[in-house]
Protein backbone atom coordinates (compact mmCIF):
# COMPACT_ATOMS: atom_id res chain seq x y z
CA UNK A 1 0.00 0.00 0.00
CA UNK A 2 1.55 3.36 -1.07
CA UNK A 3 0.35 6.95 -0.09
CA UNK A 4 -0.66 10.05 -1.99
CA UNK A 5 1.52 13.48 -1.43
CA UNK A 6 1.31 14.48 2.26
CA UNK A 7 -0.40 17.86 3.26
CA UNK A 8 1.99 18.75 5.99
CA UNK A 9 5.27 17.19 6.42
CA UNK A 10 6.60 14.90 9.14
CA UNK A 11 10.06 14.66 10.51
CA UNK A 12 11.75 12.25 13.49
CA UNK A 13 12.35 14.51 16.16
CA UNK A 14 13.71 11.54 18.28
CA UNK A 15 14.69 8.45 19.21
CA UNK A 16 14.98 5.96 22.11
CA UNK A 17 15.39 2.59 23.03
CA UNK A 18 15.71 0.19 25.78
CA UNK A 19 17.76 -3.61 26.30
CA UNK A 20 17.72 -5.41 29.24
CA UNK A 21 20.02 -6.08 31.33
CA UNK A 22 20.34 -9.75 31.27
CA UNK A 23 22.38 -10.97 28.10
CA UNK A 24 22.38 -14.91 26.84
CA UNK A 25 24.77 -15.84 25.27
CA UNK A 26 25.13 -18.85 22.46
CA UNK A 27 27.40 -20.53 24.94
CA UNK A 28 24.87 -20.53 27.38
CA UNK A 29 22.13 -21.62 24.78
CA UNK A 30 24.57 -24.24 24.10
CA UNK A 31 23.93 -25.98 27.48
CA UNK A 32 20.05 -25.66 27.29
CA UNK A 33 20.15 -27.41 23.55
CA UNK A 34 21.46 -29.23 21.04
CA UNK A 35 23.69 -26.84 19.91
CA UNK A 36 27.00 -24.42 19.35
CA UNK A 37 28.51 -20.80 19.24
CA UNK A 38 29.52 -21.65 15.57
CA UNK A 39 26.51 -23.38 14.45
CA UNK A 40 24.70 -20.15 15.38
CA UNK A 41 26.91 -17.49 14.27
CA UNK A 42 27.18 -19.61 11.06
CA UNK A 43 23.26 -19.61 10.62
CA UNK A 44 22.19 -16.40 11.95
CA UNK A 45 24.89 -13.88 12.57
CA UNK A 46 24.00 -14.08 16.16
CA UNK A 47 26.17 -13.79 19.14
CA UNK A 48 23.94 -13.04 21.95
CA UNK A 49 20.53 -11.59 23.08
CA UNK A 50 18.69 -10.08 25.74
CA UNK A 51 16.21 -11.19 28.01
CA UNK A 52 14.14 -9.18 30.26
CA UNK A 53 14.04 -9.82 34.07
CA UNK A 54 10.96 -11.32 35.75
CA UNK A 55 8.53 -8.84 36.12
CA UNK A 56 9.95 -6.70 33.50
CA UNK A 57 6.80 -6.15 30.89
CA UNK A 58 6.92 -5.34 27.85
CA UNK A 59 5.08 -1.92 28.82
CA UNK A 60 8.05 -1.43 30.71
CA UNK A 61 10.66 -1.24 28.49
CA UNK A 62 8.40 0.27 25.62
CA UNK A 63 7.98 3.36 28.39
CA UNK A 64 11.92 3.33 29.34
CA UNK A 65 12.27 3.72 25.30
CA UNK A 66 9.85 6.13 24.98
CA UNK A 67 11.14 8.35 27.71
CA UNK A 68 14.52 8.20 25.81
CA UNK A 69 12.84 9.59 22.30
CA UNK A 70 10.60 12.12 24.45
CA UNK A 71 14.14 13.50 26.09
CA UNK A 72 15.48 13.58 22.68
CA UNK A 73 12.84 15.61 21.00
CA UNK A 74 12.63 18.38 23.62
CA UNK A 75 9.00 16.94 24.50
CA UNK A 76 7.36 16.24 27.82
CA UNK A 77 5.29 13.26 28.34
CA UNK A 78 2.09 15.43 28.53
CA UNK A 79 2.56 17.00 25.30
CA UNK A 80 2.23 13.70 23.18
CA UNK A 81 -1.22 13.51 21.56
CA UNK A 82 -1.13 9.67 20.19
CA UNK A 83 0.86 6.75 21.26
CA UNK A 84 1.01 3.36 19.07
CA UNK A 85 2.90 0.62 20.45
CA UNK A 86 3.65 -2.37 18.07
CA UNK A 87 4.23 -5.53 19.60
CA UNK A 88 3.09 -9.18 19.18
CA UNK A 89 3.86 -10.00 22.53
CA UNK A 90 1.32 -7.36 24.68
CA UNK A 91 1.47 -7.46 28.86
CA UNK A 92 -2.11 -8.58 27.99
CA UNK A 93 -4.52 -9.26 25.29
CA UNK A 94 -6.89 -6.32 26.50
CA UNK A 95 -6.32 -3.49 27.83
CA UNK A 96 -3.84 -2.59 25.04
CA UNK A 97 -0.48 -2.30 26.06
CA UNK A 98 -0.29 1.56 24.86
CA UNK A 99 -2.97 2.27 27.57
CA UNK A 100 -0.48 0.88 30.14
CA UNK A 101 2.53 3.40 28.48
CA UNK A 102 0.28 5.84 27.95
CA UNK A 103 0.03 5.37 32.42
CA UNK A 104 3.46 4.83 32.92
CA UNK A 105 4.67 7.75 31.11
CA UNK A 106 1.97 10.10 32.30
CA UNK A 107 0.42 11.20 28.66
CA UNK A 108 -2.73 11.30 29.46
CA UNK A 109 -3.51 13.59 26.49
CA UNK A 110 -2.75 11.00 24.17
CA UNK A 111 -5.18 8.42 22.27
CA UNK A 112 -3.25 4.45 22.69
CA UNK A 113 -3.69 1.95 21.09
CA UNK A 114 -1.89 -1.47 20.06
CA UNK A 115 -1.09 -2.99 16.33
CA UNK A 116 0.07 -6.51 15.54
CA UNK A 117 2.00 -6.43 12.15
CA UNK A 118 5.11 -8.22 13.59
CA UNK A 119 8.48 -7.33 12.70
CA UNK A 120 6.85 -5.00 10.65
CA UNK A 121 5.08 -3.29 13.06
CA UNK A 122 7.36 -0.09 14.11
CA UNK A 123 7.02 0.77 10.13
CA UNK A 124 3.14 -0.21 9.82
CA UNK A 125 3.01 2.53 13.07
CA UNK A 126 5.32 4.89 11.07
CA UNK A 127 3.15 5.04 8.22
CA UNK A 128 -0.15 4.92 10.14
CA UNK A 129 0.98 7.93 12.43
CA UNK A 130 2.93 10.05 9.44
CA UNK A 131 -0.28 10.06 7.71
CA UNK A 132 -2.11 11.42 10.73
CA UNK A 133 -0.12 13.96 11.63
CA UNK A 134 0.35 15.19 8.06
CA UNK A 135 -3.68 15.19 7.74
CA UNK A 136 -4.05 17.19 10.48
CA UNK A 137 -5.46 15.23 13.13
CA UNK A 138 -2.26 15.08 15.79
CA UNK A 139 0.76 17.61 16.05
CA UNK A 140 2.84 14.71 17.18
CA UNK A 141 2.65 10.81 18.01
CA UNK A 142 4.75 8.50 19.66
CA UNK A 143 6.03 4.94 18.39
CA UNK A 144 7.28 2.41 20.09
CA UNK A 145 8.29 -1.47 19.13
CA UNK A 146 8.27 -3.36 22.17
CA UNK A 147 8.49 -7.47 22.64
CA UNK A 148 9.35 -9.95 24.74
CA UNK A 149 9.88 -12.54 22.75
CA UNK A 150 11.54 -14.75 25.56
CA UNK A 151 7.75 -15.40 26.82
CA UNK A 152 6.72 -17.14 23.43
CA UNK A 153 10.17 -19.13 22.71
CA UNK A 154 10.23 -22.78 22.71
CA UNK A 155 13.41 -22.89 24.38
CA UNK A 156 13.72 -26.87 23.27
CA UNK A 157 13.91 -25.79 19.76
CA UNK A 158 16.71 -24.68 18.53
CA UNK A 159 16.10 -23.79 15.32
CA UNK A 160 14.50 -21.07 16.81
CA UNK A 161 15.15 -20.60 20.29
CA UNK A 162 18.52 -18.87 19.06
CA UNK A 163 16.97 -16.15 17.23
CA UNK A 164 14.91 -14.34 19.70
CA UNK A 165 15.50 -11.13 22.41
CA UNK A 166 13.93 -8.92 24.48
CA UNK A 167 14.10 -5.21 24.24
CA UNK A 168 12.24 -1.88 22.75
CA UNK A 169 13.05 1.06 20.60
CA UNK A 170 10.92 4.08 20.14
CA UNK A 171 10.66 7.16 17.72
CA UNK A 172 8.78 10.99 18.19
CA UNK A 173 6.83 11.87 15.04
CA UNK A 174 6.02 15.50 14.75
CA UNK A 175 5.14 18.19 12.19
CA UNK A 176 8.40 19.24 10.18
CA UNK A 177 9.73 22.83 10.72
CA UNK A 178 11.41 24.82 8.00
CA UNK A 179 14.76 22.96 7.08
CA UNK A 180 14.12 19.97 9.18
CA UNK A 181 13.82 16.24 7.56
CA UNK A 182 11.12 14.77 6.97
CA UNK A 183 9.54 11.07 6.52
CA UNK A 184 9.82 10.94 2.17
CA UNK A 185 7.62 7.62 1.52
CA UNK A 186 6.38 4.80 3.05
CA UNK A 187 5.24 1.21 2.37
CA UNK A 188 3.09 -1.11 3.76
CA UNK A 189 1.62 -4.49 2.56
CA UNK A 190 1.00 -7.95 3.70
CA UNK A 191 0.48 -11.81 2.21
CA UNK A 192 -2.34 -13.77 4.65
CA UNK A 193 -1.99 -17.10 2.35
CA UNK A 194 1.30 -17.70 4.41
CA UNK A 195 0.27 -17.20 7.88
CA UNK A 196 1.76 -20.48 8.47
CA UNK A 197 5.01 -20.41 7.47
CA UNK A 198 5.55 -18.01 11.03
CA UNK A 199 3.24 -18.19 13.93
CA UNK A 200 1.86 -18.54 17.09
CA UNK A 201 -0.86 -21.04 16.67
CA UNK A 202 -2.00 -21.24 20.39
CA UNK A 203 -3.39 -18.82 22.60
CA UNK A 204 -5.94 -17.10 20.69
CA UNK A 205 -9.95 -17.76 20.25
CA UNK A 206 -8.92 -20.43 17.53
CA UNK A 207 -6.99 -22.56 19.66
CA UNK A 208 -7.17 -21.24 23.23
CA UNK A 209 -4.47 -22.69 26.02
CA UNK A 210 -5.55 -25.71 28.09
CA UNK A 211 -4.61 -27.93 30.68
CA UNK A 212 -4.56 -30.77 28.25
CA UNK A 213 -2.36 -28.76 25.61
CA UNK A 214 -0.48 -26.31 27.70
CA UNK A 215 2.73 -28.76 27.28
CA UNK A 216 2.18 -28.77 23.16
CA UNK A 217 4.23 -25.58 22.99
CA UNK A 218 1.23 -24.11 21.02
CA UNK A 219 1.79 -20.43 22.75
CA UNK A 220 5.42 -20.14 21.56
CA UNK A 221 6.54 -19.13 18.38
CA UNK A 222 6.93 -22.05 15.01
CA UNK A 223 8.90 -20.87 11.85
CA UNK A 224 9.67 -22.74 8.33
CA UNK A 225 12.65 -20.41 8.17
CA UNK A 226 14.00 -21.24 4.30
CA UNK A 227 10.25 -20.43 3.16
CA UNK A 228 10.30 -17.17 5.13
CA UNK A 229 13.35 -16.51 4.23
CA UNK A 230 12.68 -16.61 0.12
CA UNK A 231 9.59 -14.36 0.89
CA UNK A 232 11.65 -12.20 3.18
CA UNK A 233 13.81 -10.94 0.88
CA UNK A 234 11.71 -10.49 -2.48
CA UNK A 235 9.86 -8.71 -0.32
CA UNK A 236 11.55 -6.46 1.58
CA UNK A 237 13.58 -5.90 -1.94
CA UNK A 238 10.45 -4.75 -3.61
CA UNK A 239 9.00 -2.73 -0.92
CA UNK A 240 12.38 -1.17 -0.20
CA UNK A 241 12.72 -0.39 -4.17
CA UNK A 242 9.39 1.77 -4.13
CA UNK A 243 9.62 4.05 -1.27
CA UNK A 244 13.35 4.88 -3.09
CA UNK A 245 11.94 5.17 -6.26
CA UNK A 246 9.19 7.35 -4.84
CA UNK A 247 11.77 9.08 -3.07
CA UNK A 248 13.34 10.16 -6.26
CA UNK A 249 16.44 8.57 -4.98
CA UNK A 250 19.53 6.38 -6.69
CA UNK A 251 21.06 3.92 -4.31
CA UNK A 252 24.22 6.17 -4.09
CA UNK A 253 21.98 9.12 -2.69
CA UNK A 254 21.47 6.45 0.64
CA UNK A 255 23.78 7.17 3.71
CA UNK A 256 22.37 4.12 5.39
CA UNK A 257 19.80 1.05 5.14
CA UNK A 258 18.51 -0.41 8.50
CA UNK A 259 16.70 -3.73 8.06
CA UNK A 260 15.03 -5.96 9.83
CA UNK A 261 17.71 -7.60 12.37
CA UNK A 262 16.49 -11.43 11.94
CA UNK A 263 19.15 -12.81 10.13
CA UNK A 264 22.59 -11.83 8.70
CA UNK A 265 22.24 -13.59 5.51
CA UNK A 266 18.81 -11.91 4.42
CA UNK A 267 20.62 -8.21 5.39
CA UNK A 268 23.25 -9.47 3.05
CA UNK A 269 20.75 -10.25 0.44
CA UNK A 270 18.85 -7.42 0.27
CA UNK A 271 22.34 -5.36 0.42
CA UNK A 272 23.23 -6.87 -2.74
CA UNK A 273 19.69 -6.45 -4.00
CA UNK A 274 19.33 -2.99 -3.60
CA UNK A 275 23.07 -2.16 -4.74
CA UNK A 276 24.16 -0.82 -1.61
CA UNK A 277 27.46 -1.54 -0.14
CA UNK A 278 27.58 -3.34 3.46
CA UNK A 279 29.23 -0.93 4.46
CA UNK A 280 26.40 1.66 4.59
CA UNK A 281 23.99 -1.12 5.96
CA UNK A 282 23.23 -1.39 9.66
CA UNK A 283 23.74 -4.18 11.71
CA UNK A 284 23.09 -4.42 15.38
CA UNK A 285 21.71 -8.59 14.68
CA UNK A 286 24.73 -10.23 16.66
CA UNK A 287 23.79 -8.50 19.90
CA UNK A 288 20.22 -8.57 20.35
CA UNK A 289 19.19 -11.20 18.05
CA UNK A 290 15.34 -10.36 16.60
CA UNK A 291 13.91 -8.25 18.51
CA UNK A 292 10.33 -8.45 16.74
CA UNK A 293 8.92 -5.17 16.05
CA UNK A 294 11.34 -3.37 18.34
CA UNK A 295 14.53 -4.14 16.09
CA UNK A 296 14.18 -1.84 13.53
CA UNK A 297 13.49 0.96 15.98
CA UNK A 298 16.31 -0.37 17.99
CA UNK A 299 18.60 -0.27 15.17
CA UNK A 300 17.64 3.22 14.53
CA UNK A 301 18.45 4.77 17.76
CA UNK A 302 21.39 3.07 17.74
CA UNK A 303 22.18 4.45 14.29
CA UNK A 304 21.20 7.74 15.14
CA UNK A 305 23.14 8.26 18.70
CA UNK A 306 26.67 6.85 17.50
CA UNK A 307 26.34 9.14 14.52
CA UNK A 308 25.76 6.44 11.63
CA UNK A 309 24.08 9.13 9.51
CA UNK A 310 23.64 13.38 9.88
CA UNK A 311 20.86 16.16 9.10
CA UNK A 312 20.21 15.24 5.46
CA UNK A 313 21.20 12.35 4.84
CA UNK A 314 18.94 9.69 2.86
CA UNK A 315 18.37 7.14 5.07
CA UNK A 316 15.73 3.17 4.14
CA UNK A 317 14.11 0.90 6.80
CA UNK A 318 12.80 -2.14 5.71
CA UNK A 319 11.21 -4.59 7.52
CA UNK A 320 9.38 -7.98 7.43
CA UNK A 321 7.25 -10.19 9.88
CA UNK A 322 4.70 -12.89 10.54
CA UNK A 323 1.15 -12.59 8.40
CA UNK A 324 3.67 -12.27 6.21
CA UNK A 325 3.89 -8.55 6.19
CA UNK A 326 6.36 -6.06 5.03
CA UNK A 327 7.21 -2.27 5.13
CA UNK A 328 9.25 0.56 4.31
CA UNK A 329 10.11 4.13 4.98
CA UNK A 330 12.50 6.54 3.03
CA UNK A 331 13.50 9.41 5.15
CA UNK A 332 15.28 12.91 4.95
CA UNK A 333 17.41 13.21 7.96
Amino acid sequence: MSETTSVIEVCIAGTGSYLPENILTNAELAIRVDTSDEWIVTRTGIRERRIAAEGEFTSHMASKAAKNALEQAGLAAEDIELIVVATITPDTPTPATACHVQAQLGAFKAVAFDISAACAGFLYAMKICKRLISDGAFKNALIIGAEKLSTVTNWEDRATCVLFGDGAGAAVLRRSEPGEGSIVATEMGADGSLTHLLEIPGGGSACPITGENVNKHLHTLTMQGKEVFKVAVNRMKEAAEKVIERAGWHPEDIACVIPHQANLRIIDAIADRLAVPNERVFVNLHKYGNTSAAAVAIALDEANRTGVFKRGDHIVLVAFGAGLTWAAAAIRW
